[in-house]
């Protein structure tokens, strides 16, 4: 893995990892009913589950790419066109929107199952496998993009249960919540821009 498709890898699982979604909107609402410690089991599940299913689709994909190379090019170009669109939703988003109490946060299994039928994390994940891994070493490559989204994972998570005690009425602004909005769909765009020249 080149210096540069590393920097592309992290700039994008970082915008990826810290940006709005289902794993971190349900780290901000239980963060703000149950506290950072609660909410640990569902923030190293969170780490667990997308580790696990990086590492199941990239050990398929890899097969994939090794039997037909075309197939590369085509899950590359295709997780950027989603890209695009995924960005372009993040940049017109109206508001982060309210979680719903529970008796309880998430349990771990709960939020390792949970990556599973997450479309950001299997949007994240076809992304880096296709467009951040070099095909000449791509077990090099998936091994430094799994250590590389753990670490992100656990601290994005970690920030938004902690955003839940301490930044969710900043948010609530509608002005800055569209700046922040704005600002991470262009870091998503620009984070793919490395993946193009490799």
């Amino acid at each position: 893995m080149t210096w540069t498709l590393f920097a592309g890898l992290l700039l994008f699982s970082s915008v990826a990892a810290f940006t709005p979604g289902p794993n971190n909107l349900l780290a901000l609402a239980s963060g703000a009913n149950y506290g950072f410690r609660l909410t640990l089991p569902h923030i190293l599940g969170v780490c667990v589950g997308f580790t696990l299913m990086f590492l199941l689709v990239g050990a398929g994909l890899g097969s994939l790419f090794t039997a037909f190379p075309l197939a590369y090019t085509i899950l590359k170009y295709a997780a950027l066109a989603y890209l695009v669109y995924l960005a372009s939703k993040i940049a017109l988003s109206k508001g982060i929107g309210e979680g719903d109490r529970k008796t309880k946060p998430i349990t771990f299994l709960g939020s390792v199952a949970f990556q599973w039928i997450n479309p950001k994390a299997w949007i994240a994940t076809v992304t880096v496998v296709t467009s951040f891994t070099n095909p000449e070493a791509f077990w090099l490559s998936m091994a430094i993009g799994a250590s590389a989204n753990a670490v992100l994972a656990f601290s994005a998570v970690s920030s938004w249960t902690l955003f839940g005690t301490f930044v969710k009425a900043w948010l609530a602004n509608p002005i800055r919540l569209r700046v922040f909005n704005w600002s991470m769909a262009s870091l998503l765009i620009l984070s793919v821009v490395p993946s193009m020249f490799h």
